[in-house]
């Protein structure tokens, strides 16, 4: 299948692209870099420079390309910067998200996987977090991945357009070839291995006092090449859909930072530090829809192989992408 990429300069959007030509699809990457890596580019596929937000580049790209599927990874994912700039998380994730379905609708292209997130439900009733909760975010980084699973159904329902939209919370580890590099880096896992790089003195637990096992947050990790398997696995689903993606279990930030220790043989300082507003104390997601429906099936359970994953890249890529 020929499948166009957006946002395949990033880290799970990189990844997808790569273990999709492994499994033998042609594959094109759309990506304006403002996030990606032009290293994190797959060569044996080819990278057009654009932007979502300027119709007439993804309209121009589309019409080019002819693909037969789009896989959409290309959104602002920072919940904090989200509560301070949402200006810039609608009009990149929404308004950049109707051009590339407009542009679709003209290429004749019907096809189409979603990369959502579980921020869509908000501080959930209850754990492990399943297609059937109400869907309540709190922040305009959710709110604005709602709007656009709301898009696709009337997209589905007006044009045909066949969509599936997967939900999921932390993705981690890494391939050989390709890892994590934000340029603004949010997520534990890299921040704990930079400190045992050396790159960081410490890092930071936000709040020891939750109601969890050891006092810090539980949160669902999934490996990043499980996560490219549930992204091709979605490009035969025979109706649009919806699903959550977990590994069923939980890890604590405590958990987390053991865990890199025993990886890398390094030990981790660290600096407790109060809560941070809207953080709950556990985030699972449930996968037994996609599971059954698509045939998923995780081979990562294990936060250690993981992470032992996550420390291989960045060992070899010490100063990530370097661009």
């Amino acid at each position: 299948m020929k499948i166009f990429v957006t946002g395949g300069a990033g880290y799970i959007g990189s990844i997808c692209v790569e273990q999709m030509l492994n499994q033998g699809h042609e594959v094109v990457v759309f990506d304006n870099l403002s996030e990606g890596h032009r290293k994190a580019v797959d060569p044996r596929t080819r990278l057009i420079v654009g932007d979502l937000q300027k119709p007439e580049e993804i309209a121009s790209a589309l019409r080019k390309e002819s693909p037969e599927a789009v896989m959409h990874f290309a959104a602002n994912a920072l919940v904090g910067e989200s509560m301070t700039n949402p200006s810039k998380y609608f009009r990149n994730n929404v308004y950049g998200g109707i051009n590339l379905l407009d542009a679709m609708m003209a290429a004749d292209v019907k096809k189409f996987v979603f990369s959502s997130t579980c921020a869509t439900f908000g501080p959930p009733e209850r754990n492990p977090i399943d297609e059937t909760l109400p869907q309540r975010p709190i922040n305009p980084y959710g709110e604005s991945k709602l709007i656009f699973e709301k898009i696709l159904r009337w997209y589905d329902e007006i044009h045909g357009l066949r969509y599936v939209a997967l939900r999921y919370f932390n993705a981690a580890g890494a391939s050989g070839a390709y890892g994590e590099d934000h340029r603004l880096e949010t997520h534990i896992i890299p921040n704990v291995l930079k400190v045992a790089l050396g790159q960081k003195e410490h890092v930071n637990i936000f709040g020891n006092d939750y109601e969890t096992p050891d006092g810090t947050c539980i949160r669902d990790y999934i490996h990043i090449l499980d996560l490219a398997q549930a992204h091709i696995l979605a490009l035969g689903a025979p109706s649009s859909a919806c699903y959550n993606l977990g590994t069923g279990g939980g890890t604590s930030v405590r958990e987390i930072i053991a865990a890199c220790e025993k990886v890398t043989g390094k030990k981790i300082p660290v600096v407790e530090t109060p809560r941070r507003p809207g953080d709950p104390p556990l985030l699972i997601a449930a996968s037994d829809k996609v599971k059954r429906e698509l045939g998923w099936k995780p081979q990562f359970q294990s936060i250690e192989k993981i992470i032992e994953s996550a420390w291989a890249w960045h060992l070899k890529h010490p100063g990530g992408y370097g661009d």
